[in-house]
């Protein structure tokens, strides 16, 4: 396992305090990065329905998943035996049974079937099919929306989830470098890509890399006005911006990174645009510190590139660590207008000040802790615009 069990037990002692204080008698997780996060189950088996279910008087949680996948649950958890429960493979992607039944089945079986019960409403892992069924068969249950309950216990990072996200960040200053140096005129986009992931996940001499959540982000020429383009198997060409936005993974905790990159003499306008972007990053990675609001925070991006012209009307950053596909964000604080989530020591963010126009955008971003006295920033890479002829690259 990747935290001893002591850590594993002060996180369900969070959560229930959470729950008590909702009126929840029992949680159903269907996140995986929240299942990973208090039972410490790992694999890839979320495209199948699965869950982690606490109950506010039981010292374990119950680990629900198909029965193929229970082994998996027994290899990474720190559950013993009778709280791993298997459901049998006539309910994978049926059209008579679900997952959720058997579920319900469970809770009749405990004799629990008019308890106040939690469910992720708006995760990308629990369906309204499953939220039907469990009404169906639970109709003397009570339901309540426990978005987001987890997310806010794993907001602030143990010293152990902090030194695997510093190890995340050794893993993105190797690949960023790996993207940036392999981008030249002629080169396919697809091959920069190649060589990234093979950088994401071979790691560094002392430890392997994991999957990230989210796929390399390389749009280049005028995609580069929109942020969330992968990429092609188009050549680069002399005169393109380019933006790399990726993020290194050690144990699903993770450490994103932005730069941009332009092929050639730059444009001055992208240069001007990188200039203002970085000016504002540095500002308010300055006025990151325990106390402090998210909206805060946003006060001084927004006030520091006001004289610039220039208008960033979405979120700069947001929480992140640990998690899987699709998001690496923990979908909690913000740093935007309204957000005034009161910044403690071991938070960690993505701060990602991206500016995107109509027809070319510029990203620089770092990942960073929220310290005791202001902010540590988890990756070492120059924080500039990146021009390919320039010696910068060659000491990588």
């Amino acid at each position: 396992m990747s935290f001893e069990i002591t850590e594993f037990q002060q996180r369900i002692t969070k959560t229930k305090q959470r729950m008590e204080k909702e009126g929840i008698d029992v949680l159903l997780l269907t996140d995986p990065a929240n299942m990973n996060y208090l039972s410490g189950y790992d694999g890839w088996s979320f495209y199948v329905h699965q869950l982690v279910m606490v109950f506010i008087d039981e010292e374990q949680p119950f680990w629900i998943g198909r029965g193929q996948d229970a082994n998996g649950a027994k290899v990474t958890t720190w559950l013993d035996e009778n709280h791993i429960i298997p459901y049998t493979d006539d309910y994978v992607q049926s059209t008579v049974k679900h997952p959720m039944d058997f579920v319900c089945n469970i809770l009749k079986e405990m004799g629990q079937t008019h308890l106040t019960i939690g469910v992720e409403m708006d995760t990308y892992y629990f369906t309204a099919k499953c939220f039907t069924q469990l009404q169906k068969g639970l109709p003397g249950a009570k339901f309540k929306d426990a978005t987001n309950l987890v997310n806010y216990v794993r907001i602030i990072k143990s010293n152990q989830e902090i030194e695997y996200m510093r190890n995340a960040a050794r893993i993105v200053e190797k690949a960023m470098w790996e993207g940036v140096n392999s981008i030249q005129e002629g080169v396919r986009e697809c091959d920069v890509v190649a060589n990234i992931y093979h950088a994401q996940i071979s790691g560094t001499e002392w430890f392997g890399g994991d999957y990230p959540a989210i796929v390399p982000l390389l749009p280049s020429g005028e995609r580069t006005s929109t942020p969330h383009l992968t990429w092609t198997d188009e050549q680069y060409k002399a005169g393109d911006p380019v933006i790399l936005e990726l993020a290194g993974c050690y144990k699903r905790y993770h450490s994103p990174l932005a730069r941009t990159v332009f092929i050639g003499e730059p444009d001055p306008k992208v240069k001007y645009l990188a200039d203002v972007v970085v000016e504002g990053l540095n500002a308010t990675l300055d006025a990151v510190k325990p106390g402090v609001t998210c909206e805060e925070v946003e006060s001084v991006w927004r006030k520091t590139i006001a004289k610039s012209g220039f208008v960033k009307e979405s979120r700069i950053g947001y929480a992140m660590g640990l998690n899987y596909p699709p998001d690496w964000g923990e979908h909690t604080a913000s740093f935007r207008q309204g957000d005034k989530t009161i910044l403690q020591p071991n938070m960690t963010f993505h701060l990602i000040p991206g500016i995107w126009l109509d027809h070319y955008g510029v990203e620089v971003s770092e990942s960073l802790r929220v310290t005791e006295t202001g902010c540590e920033v988890f990756a070492d890479f120059p924080r500039q615009l990146i021009i390919k002829e320039t010696n910068l690259l060659e000491g990588a």
